[in-house]
């Protein structure tokens, strides 16, 4: 009897069981009562707090569209780079165990996440100087949005979405549609030619959206992921999803992927596709949906803003396809769709109607060139946007501006946009007039002022960080003066010239100073290193002297401002002018020559600079020890007049066998028949012969010699100057004959001295001879090639060593022109790194960190937030006794020199004159043509500037510039006192900025 009552038992058990699991099934998935409980427990536990220092805990994400966008992925590099440059995290997110194991298992982080993001950049008070939002165009509450839009967006995509009647349901799945979705995955198995519908909710695409790699779903395993995320993320809040619902269509409607668009880049949000692809002003096409239509004017309006969000909602299915390649497509697509609205009731047949009539969809295939920017307002948010974008290894301002990321700047937007706004003034006649900018050396009446462009840049020393305060130009270009440009700044460079000077010496001293007096007598430096002989000179006169002694005598040398004499440089002989002619006759110090700005002066201690570096050279060390050796080993002599004369050398006396008692036409003749025949070359010759010849003498020498047609009277005259009449060394001779000097010495005195024999003609050349190295022994004109190219060479090596004394204080280009008129120049500087030289100089000789930026801080309220500040690491690089005479220097310039007009022009907040120091410099920059005969051809003006980089009381620098480009330059004369007279009136506008303390 029992066996027979078992089986309907346990028949009628299980059906029970089934029947009560159907139930409650079908409960849950009406219900999601219990997901509701499991989900927000769960999800109340996926936290993160900020503390202090690097996080232990934090995980970044690997891939997806939005995580990419906004620099979450990238955030493992960037600090690392950070980091490497000297940023520590000040703050960082610290995950919950729970959420650690979630981004363990692959889940994406459960917080809120931005709708909208983008740099910002504040000033040092707070004040927001750039902001970048993307997208641009999104609904900020879901009471924004137009209930139709809602209405056909649940439609298309997620119909169950803002049931009341259900509020803790799940609105990640919607069960028929994934009931459905699933049946055509397993028939596309079968039949792989079948269309699947798709299973995803909006909850579901917005994980795919911007978390997904490639924000698509291209496995069951990622569809999973996005679930289950997009369930947690929908209870996080509580049991109650309906507040979740909402934030899902405004999230999604903002978040909406369209492809990209030429001149814009790529587009989210339905705002930002509105006016994207179709021109729509996003408020507008809002308020003629928000309200239905009244009239048929009204009906027009309301169904082409209709059909054109109603266009987009579809469109991002495939948006590239449907907005960039096929929009005929699209309209097909949006019409099919406007018949499926309105037979849900949600549009009438006159609305669909209406829009079905507006054929094509008016789809724009690129953005219109917007108005132009003022780029002059912008000048600074763009610069800290430049200086970002290396910092941290960003391709373009594009990339830069989407990411998450707000900038605490040093700049100083008070005095930022009131320096900008005078200098822009200064575009009018009147307000160059006003402010005293007009009269010799500065704008002439007659010149355009708007042609001429200003740039300052501004820094305060506060502590032990230098801070970027203003950093403005006139230019309405992007392009940035202060960083970006490679100008010829005149006398600026002497700055960087005399700290080698002085570099030198104190290297020398250090040396010297040191060694007994015997060990100095036994040392034996190159006959052209001037500057060691000098060193070694006044130890023997001050053995005790110190640094600080010796650097002011190197300051009081004196050098002829003679500008007469042919320098053989940068590959040929070249001449320099002074700016003022009276300087010519003097010789000076360096010390006054610095404070006047005299050309000639510069040039000659930069070659003495250039001979000492070419004297450090190893091959040319190793000459000179040979040369000594095979000295030593010569007897001593004495001549028959008891002067000791110096024993010559082997080729000398072969010079003197050759040209002893010949007749000096025979001399020249012979000379003459060796050298490759130019008129230079002849030239050069002729005056190592005739030195004392007058101009008649050599017009009939030079067209004897050489007849030709493009010898007329202005070349001859041009040659006797340059060759015959001007004072040329005996190497400088040789380099421009391609003869041995030697040879050139002993033909001119035998030239001069026909009946000599041979060994008076030795004597008298052994008299008359400098110790030099030991000359080439045998003497033919590609020998002398080859010299004359060594020569070079060894001048090219000795500019790169001194490249490498200025880049380590801040030169800012890769090689310097081998040429004394670097001094003067010719190589170039940026206004930035001059301002970097002075503040190194100002700081007595440290380089502080130089600060754009105060905090980095990234992903604001995300699980990857990352504060990050700089760390103040100072170095030493110019001995503190350099710093203390080159300022001193400075100061000399602006209370006696160049740039007297700024002698008390600035006053502390207690009426104190604030002491300010500075360097002035002119440059003139044009291409120069030359004739075989060496005269000028043509000369074209390239560009004119003018520049002052200056210190005030030691606290502030920087560099004011004026720059007139291309041939428009020709008009202008101005020179540095131009920048110093603009300085001086930018005093009252400085005021608010001096006198304000610390940060």
């Amino acid at each position: 009897m029992k066996a027979i009552w078992r089986r309907p038992l346990l028949l009628t058990g299980l059906g029970a069981v089934i029947i009560a699991a159907s139930v409650f099934i079908a409960y849950e998935m009406r219900t999601s009562a219990l997901q509701a409980r499991s989900f927000s427990a769960l999800s109340s536990r996926l936290t993160y707090r900020i503390a202090s220092g690097p996080s232990p805990t934090i995980r970044f994400p690997n891939t997806g569209p939005y995580d990419e966008r906004l620099g979450y992925t990238a955030l493992p590099a960037l600090l690392d780079r950070l980091t490497a440059q000297h940023y520590t995290i000040a703050k960082q997110a610290r995950l919950s165990p729970s959420l650690q194991q979630a981004m363990a298992w692959g889940l994406f982080p459960i917080y809120d996440e931005k709708t909208q993001a983008g740099l910002h950049i504040w000033g040092r008070h707070d004040e927001l100087i750039f902001a970048a939002l993307h997208p641009q165009r999104i609904y900020l509450r879901f009471e924004d949005i137009p209930r139709l839009i809602v209405d056909t967006l649940l439609l298309i995509e997620n119909r169950e979405l803002l049931n009341a009647n259900y509020p803790h349901r799940n609105p990640v799945v919607e069960w028929d549609r994934l009931g459905r979705a699933m049946w055509d995955a397993m028939r596309q198995v079968v039949a792989p030619d079948q269309n699947a519908a798709g299973g995803s909710t909006l909850a579901t695409q917005l994980e795919k959206f911007r978390h997904s790699p490639g924000g698509r779903t291209d496995t069951a395993m990622e569809k999973l992921r996005q679930m289950l995320t997009a369930s947690l993320r929908a209870y996080r809040h509580g049991k109650n999803t309906l507040p979740a619902q909402r934030d899902i269509i405004l999230d999604y409607l903002n978040a909406l992927p369209l492809a990209a668009q030429v001149g814009y880049g790529e587009v989210h949000s339905l705002g930002d596709g509105l006016w994207a692809w179709y021109g729509s002003d996003f408020d507008h096409i809002n308020r003629v949906l928000s309200e239905p239509p009244v009239d048929h004017e009204h009906l027009a309006a309301y169904a082409l803003a209709y059909k054109q969000v109603l266009s987009l909602l579809l469109a991002h299915r495939r948006p590239s396809f449907y907005l960039r390649q096929n929009s005929a497509a699209l309209t097909r697509q949006t019409d099919r769709y406007l018949y499926l609205v309105t037979q849900a009731g949600l549009i009438s047949p006159a609305l669909r109607d209406m829009a079905l009539q507006i054929m094509p969809l008016p789809v724009r295939h690129r953005v219109p060139d917007q108005p132009p920017v003022s780029f002059v307002e912008r000048k600074a948010a763009n610069a800290v946007r430049h200086h970002l974008a290396s910092l941290l290894g960003v391709a373009g301002l594009y990339a830069l501006d989407r990411l998450d990321l707000e900038v605490q700047s040093t700049l100083d937007p008070r005095s930022q946009h009131a320096v900008t706004d005078r200098l822009q003034q200064w575009h009018s006649k009147a307000a160059i007039k006003a402010d005293g900018l007009t009269g010799p050396r500065l704008l002439h009446a007659t010149a355009d002022p708007a042609k001429v462009r200003y740039s300052l840049i501004l820094y305060e020393r506060v502590g032990a960080v230098n801070l970027l305060r203003v950093h403005t130009d006139n230019l309405n270009q992007p392009f940035d003066l202060n960083h970006g440009i490679k100008l010829d700044l005149g006398s600026t460079a002497k700055l960087r010239t005399l700290i080698t000077y002085l570099e030198i010496v104190a290297a020398l001293h250090e040396r010297y100073a040191t060694m007994a007096p015997k060990e100095r007598h036994a040392i034996r430096v190159h006959p052209d290193d001037r500057l060691s002989q000098w060193v070694l000179d006044y130890l023997v006169k001050t053995p005790d002297s110190s640094l600080l002694r010796i650097l002011d005598a190197a300051m009081a040398r004196r050098y002829s401002a003679n500008p007469k004499e042919r320098f053989f440089t940068g590959g040929g002989i070249h001449e320099f002018v002074n700016f003022d002619r009276r300087d010519d006759t003097r010789e000076m110090s360096v010390r006054k020559a610095f404070r006047h700005s005299v050309n000639l002066v510069f040039i000659r201690l930069m070659r003495d600079i250039a001979q000492y570096y070419t004297a450090q050279l190893p091959e040319v060390v190793a000459e000179m020890k040979a040369n000594q050796a095979a000295m030593q080993r010569q007897p001593k002599r004495e001549a028959q007049d008891g002067v000791p004369v110096r024993q010559p050398q082997p080729v000398v006396r072969q010079f003197v066998q050759r040209y002893a008692q010949r007749r000096p036409a025979a001399i020249m003749d012979a000379l003459i028949a060796r050298i490759h025949p130019t008129p230079q070359r002849f030239a050069a010759l002729y005056g190592a012969l005739k030195p004392k010849a007058t101009l008649a003498e050599f017009r009939a020498f030079l067209r004897a010699r050489f007849p030709h047609p493009n010898l007329t009277e202005r070349v001859i005259a041009s040659l006797f100057t340059r060759f015959v009449s001007a004072t040329h060394t005996w190497e400088s001779r040789g380099a421009l004959t391609a003869l041995s000097p030697d040879e050139l010495r002993v033909a001119a005195y035998a030239y001069r001295y026909p009946k000599a024999k041979q060994h008076e003609l030795l004597a008298a050349v052994l008299r008359g001879q400098p110790a030099t190295k030991q000359r080439r022994v045998r003497v033919q004109p590609r020998r002398a090639a080859v010299d004359l190219n060594t020569r070079i060479k060894r001048e090219e090596q000795a500019f790169a060593a001194i490249h490498n004394a200025w880049q380590r204080l801040g030169y800012p280009f890769a090689s310097l022109v081998p040429s004394y008129a670097t001094a003067i120049g010719s190589s170039a500087d940026r206004p930035d790194a001059l301002a970097e030289l002075i503040g190194i100089v100002a700081n007595d000789g440290i380089r502080y960190p130089t600060r754009h930026i105060e905090k980095l801080h990234f992903a604001s309220g995300t699980p990857y937030e990352t504060l990050l500040m700089p760390q103040d690491r100072a170095q030493t690089v110019l001995h503190p006794a350099i710093a203390a005479v080159v300022k001193e220097a400075l100061y000399d310039v602006v209370e006696r020199g160049t740039g007297r007009r700024l002698r008390g022009a600035f006053q502390g907040e207690d009426g104190r004159i604030m002491r300010v120091g500075g360097k002035t410099g002119t440059g003139d920059h044009r291409d120069k043509t030359f004739g075989a005969g060496g005269e000028l051809i043509s000369s074209r003006v390239v560009n004119r500037a003018a520049a002052l980089v200056f210190m005030i009381d030691e606290r502030f620098f920087g560099t004011l510039t004026a720059y007139v480009p291309g041939p428009d330059a020709a008009d202008y004369q101005f020179t540095s006192s131009l920048t110093t007279q603009a300085l001086k009136r930018l005093a009252s506008t400085l005021d608010p900025l001096f006198h304000e303390g610390g940060r």
